[in-house]
């Protein structure tokens, strides 16, 4: 399957579970169900890919271990924070401004005139969108603080995630490490506000569906995507991601864009489309080992 419509696929499930968090956020804080996610999602990971099997064992040295441990922290971190920003911004707004990690990306490891052009339009961008939350008072402010810390993350698991993908053991094995990593780390500042999903079996579905939607159809689809381009192509592939958040949040949620806000979420979705006029073409794949 080609790696854009690999990513509609993956756009369209990761933020229709973030559309079913936003509505759980009254019940349960917006960091534990992003906890939850990755709890939740690591466990089924595991279940699928059994990585303590006998066809990987030789194959999980320190390092291998170390990356994996990494990009999952990374991983959980960048949940939280985007969970803690779309409970105070607009979905489409807050993955607008999220995209300046991967126009950094895209900027660092392309070349070119046109990487440094798409630095500027993504500034501009991105100060529409603040300029427009900032408005709406402290709350907002809190929410890019969150979004900012969101983005930086994305920035590490762009780069992070494409060494794990071609990893001894590659994508989603080594995906299902890194997530319980990432749920294991943080599972003492969060899962103690979890307890609700214990007696509600509803708001347990709810987190069940979150997590799958949200973490492992999409994280399983950029491991494979990861494992074919390099990071700069696939920053531009993640161009139409803000679409997508935007067509779902306007859905699902009825947070219809307006003025400034849709002219900033097109210069940064512009912006990593600009990085990809000057990409060199990839060199040959090496034939991965088998998933």
């Amino acid at each position: 399957m080609p790696a854009p419509l690999l990513f509609v696929v993956s756009g369209l499930t990761q933020y229709v579970g973030a559309a079913i968090a936003v509505r759980v956020f009254g019940v349960l804080p917006a960091a534990v169900v992003a906890w939850l996610r990755v709890a939740v999602a690591a466990v089924v990971l595991l279940l699928w890919r059994r990585p303590w099997g006998r066809a990987w064992r030789s194959s999980w040295t320190r390092r291998a271990l170390g990356t994996a441990a990494l990009f999952g922290v990374t991983l959980a971190a960048m949940n939280v924070a985007f969970y803690a920003a779309i409970d105070r911004l607009p979905l489409g707004t807050a993955v607008a401004i999220e995209f300046i990690g991967p126009v950094a990306v895209a900027a660092v490891t392309g070349r070119g005139w046109r990487d440094r052009v798409a630095i500027g339009v993504a500034a501009v961008g991105v100060v529409l969108l603040a300029g427009v939350s900032l408005d709406a008072g402290p709350e907002a402010k809190a929410g890019l603080v969150a979004i900012g810390v969101a983005a930086a993350c994305w920035a590490a698991y762009i780069l992070l995630g494409r060494r794990v993908a071609r990893a001894a053991v590659p994508g989603v094995t080594g995906l299902s490490v890194a997530m319980a990593a990432g749920a294991v780390v943080f599972a003492p500042f969060l899962a103690a506000g979890a307890a609700p999903v214990l007696d509600d079996g509803a708001l347990a579905a709810k987190i069940v569906a979150i997590a799958v939607c949200s973490s492992v159809v999409p994280y399983a689809i950029e491991q494979v995507v990861l494992r074919r381009v390099r990071p700069a192509t696939f920053a531009v592939l993640l161009a139409m991601l803000p679409a997508t958040a935007a067509v779902v949040g306007a859905v699902m949620l009825q947070q219809v864009p307006h003025g400034l806000e849709v002219l900033g979420l097109v210069l940064v979705s512009g912006a990593i489309a600009l990085t990809a006029g000057e990409q060199p073409a990839s060199a040959p794949e090496e034939a991965p080992p088998p998933a």
